[in-house]
């Protein structure tokens, strides 16, 4: 096959054009009608497709999660100067021995506000059930539940690393229940990587397959919320020494299986001290001591945004709270009920509409044309009111 010169910069569209108009030549010059394609307008063509490649928008690159901060056979170029935290990342921490912060997020605000911060993981945790459906644990959440705030944390959230808690009920059937659910996490929730609890039996088993089938997931042991019904309530783990065994156990069990990082819940510190020095993955630590890896908490809780008394029951007593959001909250609300009740609210300040030029005129005497004689006064008096505060503003400016 005779191929077609192409100079080094040309397009491989541009140079398939040229390809293809010379085999026409020849076929033109064969039948002898060469004068139908003449060199000058050979030319024309590749010229015009050149000028309109030239124009065309650059191909913009998908929304990843988490885009690869290295590539082998390039790929897509992040548009944004925020570089997703990664699990490499992680473990470069981890090996200085740098504290590690994770902080549940469950929507687009609460996401925005993580990120900005800087904290390194973001965790939609199926403690969502708890803190904004109401319920009185974990288990009621399901897995499509978890998509829709996954994917709102995603839009929120560029920087942290992003992990999905997978639901009760939609891991523990079979390893291949697992990765399909896991699989959903990452290709509808847009998380970079997938957590579940417990460290026996099909928890293990459903790790190894996650872990195997390209999913990072992250581990957890000590108090698993999803096991209230054998646990009989939110209570600590590991208070003997048989039982801290068995949480070492399970923590060594889920870093066998492929687990990058393991969370400690509610287990006396000497425990998730001796844990984190065994274990050669990072531990987080919730109500565990200070001697983790690294710390998570509940977004709710550390702002101590919750007020109702039954919350207040449930609130940990590990929890640590950093501002008092909820008080903030109500008063606020409050306040805007006490303007709205005695017509303070909204002020001229916060009416900024105007009719266009002219048209008031217009549109008091078409409602008096059609009879609404009130609807006319009513507009007439609002306008006045409009008039006089920005009269005021004007004065205020000048000052």
């Amino acid at each position: 096959m005779m191929r077609t010169k192409c100079s080094r910069g040309i397009s491989p569209t541009l140079a398939l054009l040229v390809h293809v108009v010379a085999r026409a030549r020849r076929s033109a010059r064969d039948l002898n009608i060469a004068a139908v394609m003449s060199r000058s307008h050979v030319l024309k063509s590749c010229h015009a497709l050149a000028s309109r490649a030239l124009k065309a928008p650059a191909s913009q690159p998908r929304h990843f999660s988490n885009l690869p901060e290295t590539t082998i056979y390039g790929g897509p170029v992040s548009q944004s100067a925020v570089k997703r935290f990664t699990l490499r990342q992680l473990m470069q921490k981890y090996a200085k021995k740098e504290p590690i912060t994770m902080v549940t997020a469950y929507d687009y605000p609460s996401a925005v506000h993580v990120d900005q911060a800087g904290i390194d993981i973001a965790l939609v945790g199926d403690s969502v059930a708890m803190v904004v459906h109401g319920h009185d644990t974990t288990l009621p959440v399901t897995l499509d539940d978890m998509l829709l705030h996954c994917k709102a944390v995603a839009r929120g959230a560029r920087r942290p690393l992003l992990v999905g808690d997978l639901p009760f009920g939609s891991y523990e059937q079979s390893p291949q229940q697992a990765v399909d659910s896991a699989t959903r996490m990452l290709k509808e929730g847009n998380m970079d990587s997938v957590k579940m609890e417990g460290g026996i039996g099909s928890r293990v088993a459903a790790a190894k397959a996650i872990s195997e089938a390209g999913i990072a997931v992250m581990g957890h042991v000590g108090l698993t919320p999803q096991a209230i019904s054998i646990l009989g309530g939110f209570r600590p783990q590991g208070r003997s020494s048989a039982r801290a065994l068995l949480v070492l156990e399970h923590a060594l069990a889920l870093q066998a299986a492929g687990c990058f990082s393991v969370v400690l819940e509610c287990v006396p510190s000497p425990v998730a001290a001796a844990i984190t020095t065994t274990l050669k993955i990072p531990t987080i630590g919730i109500g565990a001591g200070p001697k983790c890896s690294g710390q998570v908490l509940v977004y709710h809780d550390l702002l101590g945004m919750m007020q109702h008394p039954h919350y207040a029951k449930v609130t940990p007593k590990f929890c640590k709270k950093y501002a008092k959001i909820g008080e903030v909250i109500n008063s606020a609300l409050e306040e805007y009920n006490r303007e709205v009740t005695s017509g303070e609210f909204p002020s001229g300040a916060h009416t900024p509409y105007r009719l266009e030029n002219n048209q008031l005129d217009f549109f008091i005497e078409d409602l008096q044309k059609n009879g609404f004689h009130d609807a006319a006064e009513a507009a007439n008096k609002a306008a006045l009111q409009d008039e006089a505060v920005d009269s005021l503003l004007k004065k205020t400016s000048v000052v």
